[in-house]
Parts: structure tokens; C-alpha cells; sequence
């Protein structure tokens, strides 16, 4: 198996709310990320699924260290990104890269295409003008755009064009990780399938790992080799995705699964419905953070909150149902 990639090890992250008393702190805090675990290997591609709102792209943000965690661990490579000084952890996040959701906010629309992927070299003092020109056109190539287009300015792309600027940037320092957070949630349906695609071709052809954050199941189904369902800041299921789409052991995943459109209209498939709301991330419910929707419910879901039990040797849920199951 070797060793993995990046270990993610009881991280937290809780946001300070702002008290309604001047001049007296508040205690309260928005429990956006609580107690998550998880790890990717080398060359893997791990889905990260939810509604909105259950702290994916906290969580994206956090191994980026984009922000810090309140609590936990963070290992890339055996390097504990948390406690990294700056020097060190600008080194490591030549290997960290993000593409995010909105391919034209991400985008300095006061630069040429040329100077914003440069712009990595040039802050890492990698090459000098001459190498890091033909740098950036080899990467516009690689991302099928033309090298001509460097001299332009954002405004002057389509969106999926965009976001293949934003993917060329990310490559410019060969990473090997890249965070993708929704990468193609704002483009047209067949412009989706092309960057899908041109994602797929380069994790072969520069041997990447993902960690792929997504609305879209049928997107993550295609793209991942394992997937994580959040839910209110904790992952509540993990495995891969054959045991995920086709044998669920969460009722949240079960419901997020039966939202999937059918592949043709013959096809009979149950929708399960799920009543009430979200609960605040300010106050979560005690024990299972999701007893308050599920249809499953039992007396200990509302006392204990359940750990996340080995189904299979790749495939973890958390739900009292499990252990019910095997009694």
C-alpha cells in the first residue's frame, strides 16, 4: 500500500461568533470542521461530497493552510503542515495547489494570463524571464489553450476556458497534490465533460493526487477512487466508490444517493425524502449530529455520538445502525 500522501488527523476548525454584548467576547463558535480524519494515497483521487455548508471548503482551505486549524494534525509527506514556520511551509506548498470554484474571482483581472501563471515562478525565484516565458506557453499548450493567449486578459475568456488558466497555474510548480473545490460547478454541462477530461489526462500524465470537492455525484462517481460524505462538519462515511454508490451504509449518504437522476425513464428508483433542517453548526444536536433527520432513529442516536466502524476493510460509517446490524 505504501505510505500515504497526506494524513489528516483530528482536525477542527471553530469560527468565533461575534457577540451581541459590546465589549463582551462571545462563547460561542461555528463548529464549520469537527474531529475529521482521513488520509490520501499517492496518485488516488479522494471525493469529498455534502450539502452546502458542511465545511468542505473549510476543510480545502485548511489543508491548503490557507487558514489555520483550531485543533488536529495535518502530514504531508511526514511534515506537520500545522507547525511549519512560514519559510518552510511556503516550500511545501509548491507541492499543495488549489483550483477553485469560480474560474474568473480567482483571476487578477489586472494581469495578463502570462503574468498570473508566471507569477508562481517568479515568488519561488524559479528560472529567469526567458525559461519562465517558455514555461508559461508550455503550460497553456498542456491545458489546450493557445500559447498566443498569454498577452490577454481574463475578461477576454469563456469560463471553461478560465478555468483552464487556473489549472495551467496551478501545474506551473509541478505540485503533487492539487485541491480541486468544485472546479466545474460553474460552467455549462459540455464544457464540464472537457475539463473533467483534461483533469483525468494530466493526473496520468504528471501522476497527481486529488482531493476532489463536488455537488455533482455522478462528476465525483467518474472522477474518484474513494469518497468521504460530510455532514455538519464530520465525515460520516468513507470508502470507496463502489462500496459508497452501491452498498451506502449512512442513511445521509442513502438520501444524497437516491437524489441522483435516473439514467433512463424506465428506470424505478426510490427518493428518500429527508423532513426537517440543518441544525445550527453553532449548537450541534448531542450524539449523531444527523438523528434529527434520519428516519432510522434510535434512542442512543440522540445520547452518543457514534465512532466511524470498519464495514469492510476500505469502507468506514458512522451509525449506531451498523453495530445494530451485527448484533
Amino acid at each position: 500500500m505504501g505510505h500515504p500522501l497526506l494524513e489528516v488527523k483530528q482536525v477542527k476548525k471553530h469560527f468565533p461568533v461575534k457577540g451581541t454584548i459590546p465589549f463582551v467576547p462571545s462563547r460561542q463558535s461555528v463548529k464549520a470542521v469537527d474531529n475529521v480524519n482521513f488520509h490520501v494515497m499517492p496518485g488516488e483521487t479522494l471525493g469529498i461530497v455534502g450539502e452546502s455548508g458542511c465545511g468542505k471548503s473549510t476543510l480545502a482551505r485548511l489543508i491548503n493552510r490557507l487558514i489555520s486549524p483550531t485543533e488536529g494534525e495535518m502530514n504531508f509527506k511526514n511534515k506537520d503542515l500545522v507547525s511549519l514556520s512560514k519559510r518552510d511551509l511556503r516550500t511545501v506548498r509548491k507541492n499543495i495547489q488549489m483550483v477553485f470554484q469560480d474560474p474568473y474571482a480567482s483571476l487578477d483581472p489586472r494581469k495578463r494570463v502570462g503574468q498570473l501563471i508566471e507569477e508562481p515562478l517568479v515568488i519561488h525565484g524559479v528560472g529567469d524571464s526567458v525559461s519562465r516565458k517558455r514555461r508559461v506557453a508550455e503550460l497553456l499548450e498542456i491545458v489546450g489553450l493557445n500559447p498566443r493567449y498569454q498577452n490577454r486578459y481574463a475578461h477576454e475568456f469563456s469560463g471553461g476556458q478560465r478555468q483552464r488558466i487556473n489549472i495551467a497555474r496551478a501545474l506551473t510548480l509541478n505540485p503533487e497534490l492539487i485541491i480541486c473545490d468544485e472546479p466545474v460547478s460553474a460552467l455549462d454541462v459540455s464544457v464540464q465533460a472537457q475539463v473533467i477530461n483534461l483533469l483525468k489526462d494530466l493526473q496520468k500524465q504528471f501522476q497527481l493526487t486529488y482531493i476532489f470537492i463536488s455537488h455533482d455525484l455522478n462528476v465525483v462517481r467518474y472522477m474518484c477512487d474513494r469518497i468521504a460524505v460530510m455532514y455538519l462538519g464530520k465525515i460520516v462515511e468513507i470508502g470507496s466508490y463502489e462500496e459508497i454508490y452501491h452498498s451506502p451504509k449512512h442513511p445521509y449518504t442513502q438520501a444524497l444517493l437516491s437524489a441522483i437522476p435516473v439514467e433512463s425513464p424506465y428506470e424505478n428508483k426510490e427518493r428518500i425524502i429527508l423532513t426537517g433542517n440543518v441544525p445550527s453548526p453553532i449548537a450541534p444536536p448531542p450524539g449523531c449530529a444527523f438523528h434529527e433527520r434520519c428516519p432510522f432513529v434510535m434512542d442512543k442516536c440522540k445520547t452518543e455520538t457514534p465512532p466511524l466502524i470498519e464495514t469492510t476493510e476500505a469502507h468506514r460509517a458512522s451509525c449506531h445502525l451498523i453495530k445494530k446490524e451485527e448484533e
